[in-house]
């Protein structure tokens, strides 16, 4: 259940970007694949393409906006607390579409699969990113994936996203990562050195959400956005 929401930051201006009413937020998905080195925590992360309308140039994880495709794509199940869970803000299909969307734009961002061989992979489409599952005999893996975070963009941006934060361990996925046209640089980070690269403000705060999660200091789910010109934090657990 949701808890008491906090505020974690001072109330912010009141500005509505020359919008009339605030923008109706869409469904996105981020999916943080770690790894333990030598050196600490590592996650995955690119830089976005300076061509992009939103966030040009920014180091981020892939992810992206819920496809209506990704509703009906046949997958290994999420585990049911992860899904009950997910469920707090959102209807059954919605939820197997977003962890279906975060393991789609991780493919296309960076070519890595979170797949499990399966013959239901005859049943994804021969076309479009998840023909080269069905090739490879594979189905998304979403019982890979844990729900660590979800956040709201701020109302009166011309563009907002409901996004949720899902995290794998980095052996849950196939293949080399490798740049593409939305990420043109993608590197693991350690989590020391990922807070010194061009960051979005929510990814910043989702680097110490996920530190604490991984170290074991904090099992809470945040879900952040903004209220009454403030932003706020619920906990979806």
């Amino acid at each position: 259940m949701t808890t008491k929401t906090q505020h974690f930051a001072p109330p912010l201006p009141k500005e509505r970007h020359g919008l009339k009413r605030a923008v109706r937020p869409r469904d996105a998905a981020t999916l943080i694949l770690h790894r333990r080195a030598a050196g600490g925590i590592e996650v995955l992360m690119g830089r976005r393409h300076e061509g992009h309308r939103f966030m040009p140039g920014n180091w981020v994880f892939p992810g992206g906006r819920l496809d209506r495709g990704d509703l009906y794509v046949p997958a290994q199940g999420l585990r049911a607390e992860v899904a009950a869970l997910l469920g707090l803000a959102a209807p059954p299909r919605r939820v197997h579409g977003l962890a279906v969307a975060a393991v789609r734009e991780t493919f296309e961002e960076t070519g890595l699969m979170i797949g499990v061989a399966d013959p239901r992979a005859a049943r994804l489409s021969a076309t479009g990113p998840f023909a080269a599952f069905r090739r490879a005999g594979l189905i998304p893996a979403l019982d890979a994936l844990d729900y660590a975070a979800r956040a709201i963009t701020p109302p009166y941006r011309s563009m907002r996203f409901h996004a949720r934060f899902f995290i794998a361990p980095a052996q849950a996925a196939q293949g080399e990562a490798r740049p593409s046209p939305e990420l043109t640089e993608v590197a693991w980070v350690p989590l020391k050195d990922a807070r010194k690269l061009d960051l979005p403000r929510i990814t910043g705060v989702i680097l110490d959400v996920i530190e604490k999660q991984l170290n074991g200091e904090d099992d809470r789910i945040p879900a952040f956005a903004q209220r009454h010109g403030k932003h706020v934090i619920d906990y979806d657990r």
